[in-house]
């Protein structure tokens, strides 16, 4: 007979919980939260206090009828949400539904689901932490807000169903400004030189530095002209050769941002997926005789901080499997405690390093393989020696004309054996040998290339970009990346275009409004400076109904203005010169989550829509009457198809390429690999590499 009930949120959670916990535990899920604000109203009495009206969230009638009556068949009730403030709030919700008293020893933490975590955190219950709670009651309020005051101004000027919202605004904010930034930016000129030298029949580039021992840049063709006129026959001669070993060390283990950040770069991910596939890790994975095992700690975390179990265990994997000289000499602490970090949790880390990702493939999805692969390679890599690389830097004078080239190579790898961190561009590093020179030793010119660049505009923001940006500025918080990146392309407010955020018309148009009337909420030092004051109310040192008031008061006097000086305006749609082949009326074009499409102008009489078709000028390999096109699934993945479509049926998830293979006269497509972009055949093993675009420099 059970004496003891325990709520989780998620079935998964309960499944693996109940399994560790045994048969005087019941284990069951509330299904998230069971309270909210009412999706009808405001439901804040601002005028006593911020008092939130809390009603049951429409559905949940069952699991709550449950479980009251599970708790009236035992003796204790134990509360086990997620470790983090929407967690606590749970647990308060359920304390006050249930009857338990919240000063009661009735919260269960822990931060991973292990059997060991989950008996040590049984046997350390405790009261409700008040504070973590008010500090979610003040954002949801705040939120509240933000969002039902300024929303129907919006529906009421501009149109209906749009919305305003604390976080989401700064987001779409920074995506506007960094597409003003582009337009406005005016590319400037800019030359190289690279010269191709030999010795001892090796042969290595190297880049102009400059004349005379100043480093010099080459604005334009004439300055190029005039150091080529003065090189033409001098003899390259090394002038002097540095070499110097260099330390690299490890990247951090995960916290929620650098997650998100490094699955969009290596996996592919959205940031809810990336957070969606974690939960999975996280809340247990059934892995055959060793039954259900919660595979990664916490996923919501914004600490670096590692338990000295976890380091241990750790060191102790890697000197068995790379040898002693692997592991550093003492544990590695990477905790900068950086202001409002949520420290209560660990980073993101396997909840044993010795379940090694290939051990238990088969029992895992393939996104839940790549994932778990990832935070444990990072993890592993995080507890591993520094690399050691020799570095080799020459300079090559020809006349007064100094030319420098730059080797590397690994001596002793370090945690480079298991795992390097990905950037937004996705290029790798490699080893790049130079031959041994020696100072004074004169060298062939095998060629010389001038070539003319320009400067480029900053990229647009991809999802993980956007993340890293907001994280570093201190807006949101762990929980909020995914959901707030969600909203502002479900609201139309951006759209991805190859991967990139773009504002749209409507997206301009209401952050135009809020710049004029609630500035402050645009505001990144103010919006970092509400994060703030949430952490200190979740630190207990500041009071959550004065953190309210003091917003209020401005916004309060914002809204009046708007009210009174906002303007309507109506949103006029860009007619296209495509005619709807169902009513014959003209079709305008329309933004998307996922770009531009056509609409009938007669919507909503006639409601035919249709994708705006982008060829690629590439003749269909198939057909070869048509052109392909580029086309979306409903899910808005690119592919590629023939215009002629449905008498032609050819279709590819690759981009094709306007020539055949050498080799054997196949379609050619473009792939996107971990090392950039390659040219590949669709029938023999014929690879190339993509001609780089040009980038600005550093």
């Amino acid at each position: 007979m059970a004496d003891s009930l325990v709520i989780v949120e998620s079935p998964a959670k309960a499944k693996t919980i109940g399994k560790y916990l045994g048969s005087k535990y019941i284990v069951k899920a509330s299904m998230g939260h069971i309270r909210d604000l009412p999706k009808s109203q405001i439901g804040v009495d601002v005028e006593s206090n911020f008092e939130p009206r809390y009603i049951t969230i429409r559905g949940k009638g069952s699991v709550l009828k449950e479980l009251k009556d599970a708790s009236k068949k035992v003796k204790k009730v134990y509360l086990a949400a997620d470790p983090d403030r929407e967690g606590e709030a749970i647990a308060w919700h359920l304390a006050h539904y249930l009857e338990v008293e919240d000063t009661a020893p009735c919260r269960v933490v822990f931060n991973e689901i292990t059997k060991q975590a989950v008996k040590d955190a049984f046997k350390t219950p405790r009261p409700i932490n008040i504070d973590l709670v008010n500090a979610q009651q003040a954002r949801r309020i705040l939120d509240r807000l933000v969002g039902y005051k300024i929303s129907p101004l919006l529906w009421k000027k501009v149109k209906k169903g749009l919305s305003a919202g604390r976080v989401q605004s700064v987001a779409v904010k920074l995506i506007n400004d960094r597409e003003n930034e582009i337009k406005d930016f005016v590319p400037e000129e800019y030359w190289s030189i690279t010269t191709l030298l030999e010795a001892e029949g090796s042969q290595f580039e190297a880049k102009f530095y400059g004349v005379a021992g100043e480093k010099t840049e080459l604005p334009n063709e004439e300055i190029v002209s005039g150091i080529l006129k003065r090189i033409e026959n001098a003899p390259f001669v090394v002038q002097e050769v540095k070499e110097k070993e260099r330390l690299r060390n490890p990247s951090a283990p995960f916290i929620t941002s650098t997650l998100q950040q490094e699955a969009a770069r290596k996996l592919n991910f959205r940031a809810s997926k990336t957070m969606s596939v974690a939960q999975q890790l996280y809340e247990g994975i059934e892995l055959g005789k060793e039954g259900t095992v919660g595979l990664i700690t916490y996923m919501r975390t914004d600490s670096t901080r590692i338990s000295p179990v976890a380091q241990e265990e750790a060191a102790g994997y890697i000197a068995g499997k790379y040898g002693s000289e692997y592991v550093p000499e003492s544990p590695r602490n990477y905790m900068k405690k950086k202001s409002g970090a949520q420290d209560a949790h660990e980073a993101v880390r396997p909840s044993s390093v010795l379940r090694e990702p290939d051990s238990i493939k088969e029992y895992l999805s393939r996104d839940q393989f790549r994932l778990y692969k990832l935070v444990w390679e990072r993890f592993v890599a995080s507890q591993m020696a520094s690399a050691i690389l020799d570095t080799m830097t020459v300079d090559i004078a020809a006349d007064d004309v100094v030319f420098r080239a730059v080797g590397s190579k690994v001596k002793f790898p370090g945690f480079m054996k298991v795992y390097i961190e990905g950037n937004d561009d996705g290029t790798t590093e490699e080893d790049k040998l130079l031959p041994p020179l020696k100072e004074g030793a004169k060298l062939n010119q095998v060629s010389i290339e001038p070539k003319q660049h320009f400067t480029q505009p900053p990229p647009r923001y991809t999802e993980a970009r956007l993340v890293r940006t907001l994280e570093e500025r201190g807006i949101g918080r762990p929980s909020t990346y995914a959901p707030t990146l969600e909203t502002i392309q479900k609201r139309g407010y951006v759209a991805l275009e190859e991967k990139k955020f773009v504002p749209t018309e409507l997206g301009e148009l209401v952050i135009e409004l809020m710049e004029e009337f609630f500035p402050e909420i645009l505001d990144v030092e103010f919006t970092a400076h509400m994060e703030d004051e949430l952490d200190q109310v979740e630190e207990g040192t500041e009071d959550w109904v004065k953190v309210l008031d003091s917003f209020y008061q401005t916004f309060e006097k914002r809204l009046e203005v708007a009210e009174e000086e906002m303007k309507e305006i109506e949103i006029q749609d860009e007619v296209s010169d495509v005619v709807c082949e169902k009513c014959g009326e003209q079709m305008v074009y329309k933004m998307g989550r996922f770009g531009k499409f056509l609409a009938c102008s007669g919507f909503p009489n006639c409601r035919n829509t249709k994708p705006i078709i982008k060829e690629i000028g590439v003749t269909c390999p198939k057909c070869k009457e048509g052109q392909v096109v580029e086309r979306r699934s409903k899910k808005g993945r690119i592919f590629f198809g023939c215009d002629r479509y449905p008498e032609c049926d050819f279709v590819s998830w690759d981009r094709p390429v306007d020539r055949l293979c050498p080799n054997c006269a196949s379609m050619l497509v473009q792939k996107n690999t971990k090392n950039g972009p390659v040219i590949q055949c669709v029938n023999c093993d014929f690879k190339e590499e993509v001609p780089e675009k040009e980038e600005a420099p550093e």
